[in-house]
Parts: C-alpha cells; structure tokens; sequence
C-alpha cells in the first residue's frame, strides 16, 4: 500500500507535469503571428510550429509506453521531463525555424514519455477506491494549463517576447525533475526481460504519421489516399502484433477486454465531437459577432475552467459510482450542448454561448475523469504503460478526427476563400453542419461507453 507522503509526491509532480504540457500548447498558438514576424516564414511552415510537436508525440507515445512497462515507469518519466525541458530551452534560443522545428519535434518526443507513464504513475499508487479522485485532480491541472495558457501566453510574447512563452517552462521543468528524481519511488518494470517490438513500433509511427497528415491536409485527394495507406498500414501493425513474442501493444487488449476496447473507443469518439469546438467558436465570435481576439478569448476560457473545477468532482464519483454511468451522462450532456451549438445564428447573445460553453465544459469533465478511470482501471499493473500510451494515442487521433471534420466542413460549404462578410452565410451554415455532425458523434459514444459493461459488482 502507498503511503500518503508518497502519494502527495505523486499527485504533485504529476499535476505539475500536466499542467505545462498543455500550457506549452495553447500558449504558443497566441505567440504565432509574433514568430512569424521574427523569422519571416510563410503559413505552411508557420502552422508546423503548433503540429510538428504533436505528431511526435502521437508517433512515439505507444512504444514508451511499453519502454516503461520493461525498464520502469520513473525513469521514462524523469527522462521524459528531462527531455521536453532541455528542448524547451533550446526552443527559446532558436536561431532560424528549422532550429525551432526541431526543438519542436524532440519536446514532442519528451511528451510522449511524459503521457504514457504519468498516468499509469498515479494509477499506481492509488488504490481503486481512491483512484478517480487522483485521476480527476490530475485531469484538472490539464485543463488549467489549457485556460491559462492563451492568457499568460498572450502577456508573456506582448510585454516580453515569444521566446519567453518556451523559456518560462524551464524553471517549472526543472522543479519537476528534482521532485520526481527525490521523491517518486523507483520500480522495477512489470514486463521486464521482454524486448521492444521495433518493427511494430515502426509500422504504428509510420501508420499514425500518414493518417495524421492526410486529416490535416483535407479535403485534397492525397489526403484520403494518406488516410487509406495509413489505416492499411495500421491493419498490417495489428496482425503483426498477434504474431510477435512480445508486442508493442498487446492487441488482445482490444479483441477480449470489453471495458478497455468501449473505453477506449468511447475517448477517440468524445475527442472527434469536441476538439475543434473552440476552433470553429473562435472564429465565429470573431467574424461573425464582431469580438476581437482578447474578448473571444474570455468567452471560449469558460470551458476549461469548467473543465477544471469539474474533473476533481467526476473523477472522485466514480469511485463511488460505475464509472461508465458518470461517463456516459458527461457525454450526453456533451450532445445537448453540441446539438444547442447547431442552432446558432448571428443573432445569438454571447450569453447563450457561455451557458453552453459550461453545458459543455460540465459535460467534458464528467466523462473524461471516469472515462480514464475506466481504462486505467481495466488492465492488470503490468499493462499501464500501454494503457496509458493507448488513451494518448485516443486522444491526439481524435483531436486529429475533428479537425479533419471541421476542415472538411469549411471546405464544403465556404470554399478555399478568406471569410469575408459575403461568405458569412455559408460560414453560418458549416458551422452549424459541423455541430450537429459533433452532436451524432457523441450519440453514438454514448451507447460505446455503456456498452463497456461494469468494471466491478455493483
């Protein structure tokens, strides 16, 4: 049994971590246009800024997490942190945005370590009883990082520069090492002696990176070819993973344990129908209702905090309660709030958008914590890395998913054409699509998440 001493240790490093990652995140799409301007690069290269960290991250994710279930959780974790710091700094004193790039590129690598062992840390040392709780305090400080990061982000590039919003996650980096090196128990991996599936771990990436590109450059026709390579290319993993000794995620997972495989599906579903919300809500504040970027900013923040405030909340009720009920309500209050989404028109008060933007942040948080719960839950201590991999990977495809859906949507409806006022109507009209294709989404996720079964007698 884990002493408290250890526990507080736990939670602590653990919020910290999760909180700069997804600050880093948000923050630096508001440092953007000021990178831009420094290095006077075009919107092609611009936009690999904010992605090239995140197809790292979905690339290397799975393999860590079996990497940490062989030589142990702590030292990916550390290395992890270790990683993602240095790479921070060395995106603060970049000299051209290829040095940037790739800084970019190996603190995607350090994320990646970070995700498929943080959770499974916490998980660990709390038992059933206790480990919602854990889980929505350390979804919590995800969601503060995803709110404070646009704010901070925004005052840091305005009054100092963009390379302070890398530079400030150094010293909070630095903090993380030393306590997760002093504090953090160190263990012995749960599959040791096993190797890493390389040729495994090379068909994912290789797989994820095409599925991924194609959803970023739709509707193009080389798009849903990327797509088609990418899922074929996931099909030949999957057989190949059956047939090796010691696979880089155990397929099986999926095939003969019901509440991983719907929990799991359940996560891919919810982040397809709720990623590009604040997306598509930006620039309809901003275009339609006429607010500038400071007050549309304060409008989509309500979200997160509800997020925030309501993780906490979740993730200690389904410890009390079957976590795919508290789930499943989440996610149905999710599809109000998207479908209310659906009916929007010019004439909408920004009021209504915030009482939806808490509809649906009260939503967000009731599933993801007991969602999480679930998965973590659902596997023995030996498969928490891969676990933990697994969700990540859920989540960065299903950010991915809904972006494609909401690119697809503009594509369709507007047209590659800037959006002046003449194509408000059209604007209108795929935002509206777009929310009740959302809507559906989470439908059909509703019915994944019962359909996971109990994860306990009840």
């Amino acid at each position: 049994m884990t002493d408290t001493k250890t526990k507080r240790v736990v939670i602590t490093v653990s919020c910290v971590s999760s909180f700069v990652t997804p600050f880093m995140a948000s923050a630096i799409n508001v440092a953007l246009p000021a990178i831009q301007a420094d290095f006077h690069v075009n919107a092609i290269l611009l936009a690999w800024v904010a992605t090239s960290y995140l197809l790292s991250t979905a690339v290397f994710v799975l393999p860590f997490g079996k990497v940490a279930d062989i030589r142990g959780r702590k030292k990916v974790y550390v290395w992890g942190l270790v990683i993602f710091t240095l790479s921070s700094f060395l995106s603060a004193v970049s000299g051209s945005i290829y040095q940037l790039l790739a800084a970019r590129v190996v603190q995607g690598i350090g994320i990646a370590m970070i995700f498929s062992t943080g959770m499974a840390i916490v998980t660990a040392a709390f038992p059933v009883r206790e480990r919602g709780m854990a889980i929505g305090i350390t979804v919590a400080a995800v969601y503060i990082g995803l709110s404070a990061g646009p704010f901070v982000g925004g005052l840091l590039t305005q009054y100092i520069s963009w390379r302070s919003v890398f530079g400030v996650v150094v010293p909070m980096g630095a903090l993380t090492i030393y306590l997760a090196t002093e504090y953090l128990e160190e263990e012995r991996g749960e599959t040791r002696g096993e190797r890493l599936d390389v040729v495994g771990s090379v068909l994912y990436g290789i797989s994820i990176m095409l599925t991924m590109y194609g959803f970023s450059t739709l509707p193009s026709v080389q798009s849903f070819w990327a797509i088609l390579a990418g899922v074929a290319l996931f099909c030949v993993f999957a057989q190949w993973e059956f047939k090796v000794t010691s696979p880089v995620f155990n397929v099986e997972l999926f095939t003969v344990n019901r509440a991983f495989a719907f929990s799991g599906l359940a996560a891919l579903v919810n982040y397809s129908a709720t990623f590009a919300v604040t997306f598509l809500l930006s620039l309809y504040l901003q275009y339609i209702k006429g607010l500038d970027p400071r007050s549309a900013g304060l409008v989509l923040v309500t979200q997160p905090i509800m997020m925030a405030v309501f993780s906490p909340f979740a993730g200690r009720l389904s410890d009390r309660i079957e976590p795919r009920k508290v789930a499943s309500l989440g996610m149905a209050l999710t599809a109000v709030g998207l479908f209310a989404m659906a009916v929007l028109t010019s004439l909408a008060h920004t009021s209504f958008i915030v009482l939806d933007l808490v509809l649906l942040g009260i939503g967000f948080a009731l599933f993801s914590s007991p969602n999480m719960n679930a998965i973590m839950s659902s596997v023995y201590k030996r498969f928490y890395g891969i676990a933990a991999g697994a969700a990540a990977s859920m989540r960065l495809l299903g950010q991915m998913f809904s972006m494609g859906i909401a690119t697809v949507m503009l594509s369709v409806y507007v047209g590659p054409v800037k959006i002046t006022p003449e194509q408000y109507p059209a604007f209108l009209r795929c935002v509206s699509a777009a929310f009740l294709v959302f809507g559906f989404l989470c439908v059909l996720g509703i019915f994944a998440s019962l359909a996971r079964g109990p994860l306990r007698q009840e």
